[in-house]
């Protein structure tokens, strides 16, 4: 019996049922065509709506060829799969292709109409699209203006019943492309929208049902079973078809398929022993009685059993970081290095070369990061390797696009600053490799590439050292920065680099300290994505404070640790002992504020004592558009999962890819005040953006917590948080983030954050606390007084200072190299 899963449509409502073609995929190649430009430390920071202004020569070509004419139609509708909305008011296909690449799909939903009449539709897109309805076509856009969002209304007539709306819709993918289209129902007769179902519409419904509702028994895993829970169960048997991957730097998906029975009511995935490592996506597709949807999951899985305790000296935590990478890392040219620094020569070590060297030979955007990586390999360990696999990597070297003024057709991303010292490190040291072959692209020989790599990692060497990082204090891109700086001081021919290089490492390791509670990061971030946000114990950075300092956990992606291993144990790299203190502070509170970014443009503030840290960016952008930025960061104890950020979403789909995502950065900037460990949030939104609020708040994680009205708190590990907001908190209670998401409605509103000791549990806490609130007259673009019990008066200033115990604190004050207080 075939049925129709749908739903009503209303004034404003967006379809959100549709049926999908296959993705055409095609390379978009032209020919080798040089590019201007310089690394853009601000690339970020546009204000119109997230749109990056760089445009490589693809999308002017492709631009000049399509733009506002009719996209040309290829094919026709044929079902391949189903899209259900769960929210989401998108068809989203988003994702991140390497390659420049033309893309294309074909959708179709169902207009039921109760009467005839004529509807009006609004199409939004970023790429161009064309409208059919009943076979006839209604009209087309063509904007193609790379990530940016464009909508067209148009008047449709529709019959009595059931009207078929196909939408053709394609773009040119270049890295992370925004590809969806949206089409919104304005006004029209009594209508549903759905798709068709191969089974009784009771049975998809109770498929979407659990697809929506179900969710991890567990904010992540560090052993036993990774599980999905089913409130809503099914009545019928279903099979799961499970995908596992990684980010999208990660090329290693696994496939898994189990069989839920009947009214089960949890979907066993796996053991956590048995999966990856790393924060991972889990898309279980559900098929039964001929119908099939699909949903994703995140979660982090760390197997803790396999780490076993921490060794006690730095020699040997150095040899297992390089074991555990070595033969536990995903299988690339980092854990081909680390195999290499410990004599592991042979065939599984030059499998991982060869299956990672297709993507520098063809100019991946990301080849850099497996480029230095292997560089070192084949500088101080070729002689470990096979002449087949050496050639075939000098091959590579010298085919290789090292800088946007060499020709090339590519997606290189040249414009961030840790992308730029990928690009100019390895034109400096693999010119050096290679002084007398001549680099195809740049027609220079090896000593003069060598020579331009060199003045351009000096001009970068120059920046950072008085600005440090554009991507400021970012957990993702401190191990790419390092992986850059260890590689320079390692391998530099020239001894003004390698003590410049040596210097940056240095500093970037006291940033981490500074800003890490027993060893994880915790602190407002520049740049931010869900999968390094909810990666407490995987991140690497906790494997490189494990590393230094003997705290943390080991996943399975790695671009730094083995090279800050070798410089540390082959190149004579020395870092302060003293840091392992600040990165674990057993007593007292230390005040932390600095400076990042060419011009100071990120003020950042750091509070922590042994029992909670709290970080944030004070004064900053408040209210633009957002990018990937987390202004406010929280953490409490020594469970890594006990943590909180607030922020505005970009998007409601989960584990999607916008900049800003569901949980990285925010849709509109807030305002950021913190005062030790006091902060106030407020979000002022545009009518675009998503309707809320939300705080990752993983309710597990905590020993105890209270959720009453505006008021949410926690204790843990002897640490206490008081949340209070403007209105109502909500905890999400089905769906991806059931227990772990506090929503407030409305793009409008105020959180205040209260961390401290709590040593009397949470009744007292909450009883010392719970009154914190703006002053009556509080306005988003006004000083606000907030009155804490132990800080007295604390005044958040309109121009972002704050004054508070006899203290006025300026952000305009801080500096790149910062200050550092430890309050007894």
């Amino acid at each position: 019996m075939q049925g129709f899963l749908s739903h009503p449509l209303t004034s404003g409502a967006a379809l959100g049922y549709w049926r999908l073609g296959p993705t055409v995929e095609a390379r978009f190649d032209l020919p080798d065509l040089p590019m201007k430009g310089e690394m853009d430390p601000f690339f970020f920071l546009t204000k119109d709506k997230n749109f990056i202004p760089h445009e490589y020569p693809c999308r002017t070509q492709f631009a000049a060829d399509r733009r506002d004419r009719r996209p040309p139609v290829q094919g026709g509708f044929a079902p391949a799969r189903n899209w259900l909305p769960f929210g989401s008011p998108r068809l989203d296909l988003s994702g991140f292709w390497f390659r420049p690449t033309h893309i294309a799909t074909w959708a179709e939903t169902v207009i039921r109409a109760r009467s005839a009449g004529t509807a009006r539709l609004r199409l939004r897109t970023c790429g161009g699209a064309v409208l059919f309805v009943n076979g006839a076509e209604a009209g087309w856009m063509a904007p193609y203006k790379r990530n940016a969002e464009t909508g067209v209304e148009f008047s449709v007539s529709l019959k009595q019943g059931d009207n078929a709306v196909q939408v053709f819709f394609d773009d040119l993918a270049e890295r992370d492309a925004r590809y969806y289209i949206q089409l919104d129902w304005l006004d029209g007769p009594e209508a549903e929208g759905g798709i068709p179902t191969a089974c009784a519409t009771d049975r998809a419904r109770a498929m979407e049902t659990a697809l929506a509702s179900m969710h991890f028994d567990q904010p992540a895993y560090t052993g036993g079973e990774v599980a999905l829970v089913l409130p809503h169960t099914m009545p019928m048997a279903v099979e799961a078809a499970i995908r596992v991957e990684g980010d999208f730097m990660s090329h290693h998906p696994a496939a898994l398929q189990r069989h839920l029975p009947a009214g089960a009511a949890r979907l066993v995935i796996d053991r956590a022993e048995n999966l990856p490592g790393d924060f991972r996506h889990f898309i279980p597709t559900l098929t039964a009685d001929g119908f099939s949807a699909t949903r994703t999951f995140g979660v982090e899985v760390c197997d803790l059993a396999a780490q076993g305790s921490v060794p006690a000296t730095l020699e040997a935590r150095i040899d297992e970081a390089l074991t555990w990478v070595a033969t536990r890392a995903e299988p690339d040219t980092v854990a081909a290095l680390a195999r290499l620094a410990q004599g592991l020569s042979g065939p599984e070590t030059e499998a991982m070369i060869d299956a990672t060297l297709p993507a520098i030979e063809d100019c991946w955007d990301c080849a850099d990061f497996a480029l230095v990586p292997l560089l070192w390999g084949r500088t101080r360990f070729g002689h470990l390797l096979s002449d087949r696999v050496r050639d075939r990597i000098d091959a590579a070297i010298l085919g290789y696009r090292y800088w946007m003024d060499e020709p090339g057709n590519d997606v290189q991303w040249y414009f961030s600053e840790n992308h730029a010292l990928l690009f100019h490190t390895s034109a400096y040291l693999a010119g050096h490799l290679l002084p007398d072959a001549t680099f195809r692209r740049s027609g220079r020989s090896g000593a003069e590439q060598s020579a331009t790599g060199r003045e351009r990692v000096r001009a970068w060497l120059d920046h950072f050292e008085q600005w440090e990082m554009a991507e400021f204090n970012s957990a993702p891109y401190f191990p790419i920065d390092l992986k850059g700086l260890t590689a320079l001081y390692a391998l530099s021919p020239d001894a003004d680099i390698r003590a410049r290089a040596g210097r940056a490492v240095v500093r970037l390791i006291e940033v981490v300290a500074n800003s890490a509670h027993h060893g994880v990061i915790t602190a407002a971030q520049g740049r931010s994505y869900e999968h390094t946000l909810r990666a407490g114990r995987t991140l690497e950075l906790s494997a490189i404070t494990r590393m230094l300092w003997g705290m943390g956990q080991f996943g399975a992606r790695f671009h730094c640790l083995p090279g800050l291993a070798l410089a540390l144990r082959d190149h004579g790299l020395q870092l302060d002992a003293a840091l392992s203190a600040r990165a674990s502070l057993t007593e007292g509170e230390q005040e932390w504020m600095f400076a990042q970014g060419e011009g100071r443009f990120a003020a950042l503030y750091h509070a922590k004592t042994a029992d909670w840290a709290m970080g944030s960016a004070a004064a900053y952008r408040w209210f633009d558009w957002g990018y990937q930025e987390t202004l406010l960061h929280a953490r409490m104890g020594r469970n890594p999962d006990a943590q909180i950020w607030i922020n505005h979403p970009g998007e409601v789909i989960h584990s999607g890819y916008g900049r800003p995502s569901y949980w990285g950065g925010s849709a509109s900037v807030p305002r950021v005040q913190q005062y030790r460990g006091l902060a106030l949030v407020w979000f002022d939104g545009q009518p675009e953006q998503p309707d809320f609020t939300h705080c990752w708040f993983p309710g597990l994680a905590f020993d105890d917590k209270l959720l009453q009205g505006d008021l949410a708190a926690v204790v843990a590990d002897g640490a206490g948080m008081v949340i209070r907001a403007s209105g109502t908190l909500e905890m999400v209670a089905e769906g991806p983030t059931a227990g772990c998401e506090l929503r407030l409605a409305g793009r409008h509103g105020w959180w205040i954050v209260r961390m401290g000791r709590a040593a009397q549990g949470l009744e007292a806490y909450v009883a010392q606390f719970a009154q914190l609130t703006p002053d009556q007259n509080a306005n988003v673009r006004a000083t606000v007084t907030v009155e804490d019990p132990e800080y007295g008066t604390v005044m958040f200033h309109a121009d972002g200072r704050i004054e508070a115990e006899g203290r006025m604190v300026n952000p305009k004050d801080w500096t790149v190299v910062g200050q550092r207080t430890l309050h007894r």
